[in-house]
């Protein structure tokens, strides 16, 4: 469904069991990341009715993840850790020149944001099958259909607003590098690493 080139190494799923504290850290900060994200796509393309209303609602979305995943930090006697840069992300955003015009910027914006809830939702799927603890099995099931719903919504705008050939030839093209970046990563206890 996801169409995803490479899929994660299950065994991803045991360095993450080695330490739940930092998945949930980096998990809280892609939480917070998509809210940004939202929030930027808004104040760029606002003359964008639809995509607008889609963000609102977006963001408000993220922000109560982020919350539930920080809760799940507190419950277990943690606090919240620093952000890490995200390689996975870094390296993703290099794949479409800089520049071109607004409908092209915002395409690229759409795509790369589609990718990386398309990643984050099969992850989320991993966890949920994987995890020993089964308080997060359920905790990641029901958040791996939130980021589905988010993956189709991101595509969907991208079609809507690119030309729909153009678009799946470059959504394609996204998901050959993506493959080639997933490739190297699949080691640390990241959402995308």
């Amino acid at each position: 469904m996801l169409g995803l080139k490479l899929p994660t190494d299950p065994r991803w799923v045991n360095i993450v069991e080695k330490n739940i504290e930092e998945i949930l850290t980096d998990h809280a900060f892609c939480e917070q990341k998509a809210t940004s994200t939202a929030i930027s796509l808004i104040v760029s393309f606002p003359e964008y009715t639809e995509l607008v209303q889609e963000m609102t609602a977006l963001v408000k979305e993220e922000i109560s993840h982020f919350k539930m995943v920080h809760d799940k930090i507190i419950e277990r006697g943690w606090t919240l850790g620093r952000d890490r840069k995200d390689e996975y992300v870094i390296e993703l955003m290099k794949f479409f020149p800089k520049g071109g015009s607004r409908t092209t910027q915002l395409v690229h914006r759409l795509l790369y944001a589609a990718l990386i809830e398309a990643r984050s939702c099969e992850r989320f799927r991993l966890l949920s099958e994987e995890l020993a603890d089964e308080e997060l099995r359920t905790f990641y099931r029901n958040l791996m259909v939130s980021e589905a719903n988010h993956y189709t919504m991101f595509l969907g705008f991208a079609r809507q607003y690119g030309n729909k050939k153009e678009v799946d030839t470059k959504w394609q093209q996204l998901l050959d590098y993506e493959a080639k970046i997933m490739s190297d990563l699949g080691t640390s206890e990241a959402i995308h690493g």
